[in-house]
């Protein structure tokens, strides 16, 4: 194979590519003409979704550029503990189908803030709203772009800007005028490709360092050579105990990271509430969390492997060097710069499984765009604009505004973007500026949800409190886990919410406390099988890994 193929794209691979660009483009205007006459229909599909749409929308709405390129970095860094975010989001995806889902869909909403307003009043609501919309914009839209950009800069060359340009305008092509429907419909195209793709990859890392034995002896001589990098549970002294705190990372702020995340983020809920019924979306649901258990091998694994090869094994990457040339050492990827870990094996894989994998990664940005996009358009529009700017607006006005302002967000996100680029770890980052929101709005719903004494006064003290507290916690001059402030901060905010609503009205209920009775978390047989399925596979993974030398042992 000669450096001009593995410096970029083949025609093969650009074949492949511009296939998997016409179907989803095809497959999303196609779906924009049934849902983009009324806000229902553009908002949330009409209500129309089946299962299995919904699951493969939400792992297409979650895994990013953020997974394929920033955990693949942390990979590279840390190791398989950082697999922890997808293995506990499987059994947060079943806790949100059984206990936080059939309240949300019982109100008939179609935003997050609006249930706010519903359970306590207006102005939370507006706060709430506002604090999404800069995170969408800010950290989400901004590091994503940035990472597919980094991937596009590495694999194929493409100045960072260009790059990020155009992942933009190919979610812009179908996003925006379809709504909702044109995204979960490609989005099951996405998911697919995405882990073929994601699936490739790591076969073919593990296969170099295999060798003539397999995969599996590639996967064992990982396991065995660096086994340290196969720990679930990090010890204290591990110099990454800072970003997966031991023990804490399964009964501490990992929790508050993916209860706020998969329970009470729009762009991700969203897709339940666009469920032909709630059966439907707790199906979906379940079906989400057997695809997160299978995340950690597709985006964590090429990682671990670009670690071992340049790090732990300078004979192969010699080897590497000598059969593709200098792209392999101009590239190579280091502490400093782990977020060129997944690029940097990508390039190196064969004619026409490069482009798979190109389109792999472009499925994994852009429909991730596609929702945030889809969603910031969708609190704008109907917590803001109609709320404050136009109460009467007719649903073509509100379609019109949500599709001006799904663009105004990504010009604002293209041009923040670039500014990244002094990152090492961009998954780093994100956990950590969402976890000085997310504690907070965890504690208002949570408290809101399953406390009846709450008020709406104690609810904003305590949102606004919690990013002071959050603040606070990340800027003394201790050393305390991100994650551990995560849980603090929520514990702190949910005492806080307690006093006050005690102090306002000790003796009775809120008038707008929700009511909740054994019918409402009764769920399917079927959901109640599969979710003790997940949470098996899961208590096995835990076991297995958290001594990888003995727990897990490799044949040959």
């Amino acid at each position: 194979m000669d450096n001009q193929v593995i410096a970029g794209l083949s025609t093969i691979d650009y074949v492949i590519f511009a296939v998997y660009a016409l179907l989803v483009v095809a497959i999303g205007l196609n779906a924009s003409r049934k849902n983009t006459h009324s806000a229902e229909g553009y908002f949330l599909a009409g209500k129309s979704i089946p299962w299995w749409a919904v699951g493969a929308s939400l792992i297409a709405a979650n895994i990013s550029a953020e997974q394929f390129i920033g955990m693949s970095g942390s990979g590279f860094v840390i190791g398989f503990g950082i697999a922890s975010y997808e293995f506990i989001a499987a059994v947060t995806l079943i806790l949100v189908g059984k206990y936080f889902l059939p309240i949300f869909i019982e109100q008939g909403i179609y935003t997050i803030p609006e249930f706010v307003e519903k359970r306590f009043n207006r102005t939370l609501k507006t706060i709430l709203a506002v604090f999404w919309l800069c995170l969408y914009i800010f950290v989400n839209l901004t590091s994503v772009l940035y990472l597919g950009g980094t991937a596009l800069e590495t694999i194929l060359g493409i100045p960072m800007m260009y790059a990020i340009i155009g992942l933009a305008a190919f979610a812009l092509i179908y996003s925006v005028y379809g709504g909702l429907s044109a995204v979960v419909w490609t989005d099951v195209i996405q998911v697919a490709v995405l882990v073929v793709g994601g699936f490739a990859t790591s076969y073919l890392s593990l296969k170099w360092i295999g060798g003539d034995d397999g995969v599996l002896h590639g996967l064992s001589t990982l396991v065995k050579e660096i086994p340290d990098h196969f720990t679930m549970i990090l010890d204290r002294n591990d110099p990454e105990f800072s970003n997966l705190p031991g023990i804490a990372v399964l009964i501490g702020g990992m929790w508050v990271a993916h209860l706020y995340y998969w329970g009470f983020n729009q762009y991700i809920i969203q897709r339940t509430f666009a469920a032909k019924s709630i059966d439907e979306a707790q199906k979906g649901l379940v079906f989400a969390a057997f695809l997160k258990c299978i995340t950690p091998i597709i985006v964590v694994i090429p990682g671990i492997a670009a670690y071992y090869i340049t790090v732990h094994n300078p004979a192969l990457l010699e080897n590497l060097k000598a059969l593709y040339g200098d792209i392999v050492a101009n590239s190579v990827p280091t502490a400093e710069r782990a977020d060129k870990a997944y690029p940097w094996v990508a390039q190196l894989l064969p004619v026409g499984i490069k482009g798979l994998v190109f389109a792999a990664l472009a499925a994994a940005i852009v429909s991730s765009l596609a929702s945030m996009l889809n969603s910031t358009a969708t609190i704008f529009t109907m917590d803001i604009f109609k709320e404050y700017i136009k109460p009467q607006a007719s649903d073509l006005t509100l379609v019109s505004m949500g599709r001006i302002t799904a663009v105004v967000a990504l010009v604002i996100a293209i041009i923040l973007a670039p500014m990244l680029s002094t990152l090492g770890q961009a998954f780093q980052y994100i956990q950590e500026y969402t976890g000085v929101v997310s504690p907070g709005i965890l504690a208002v719903f949570l408290c809101g949800l399953f406390y009846k004494k709450t008020t709406s006064k104690a609810a904003i003290i305590g949102v606004l409190a919690s990013i002071v507290i959050a603040l606070v916690l990340k800027f003394l001059p201790i050393s305390m886990p991100f994650i551990d402030q995560m849980f603090y901060t929520l514990f702190l905010t949910v005492a806080i919410i307690v006093f006050v609503s005690l102090s306002t009205n000790p003796n009775y209920d809120d008038e707008k406390a929700i009511e909740t009775t054994a019918q409402t978390f009764k769920t399917s047989s079927g959901f109640a099988v599969a979710s003790y399925a997940v949470l098996l596979i899961v208590t096995v993974i835990y076991l297995a890994f958290w001594d990888p030398v003995i727990g897990f042992a490799f044949t040959d």
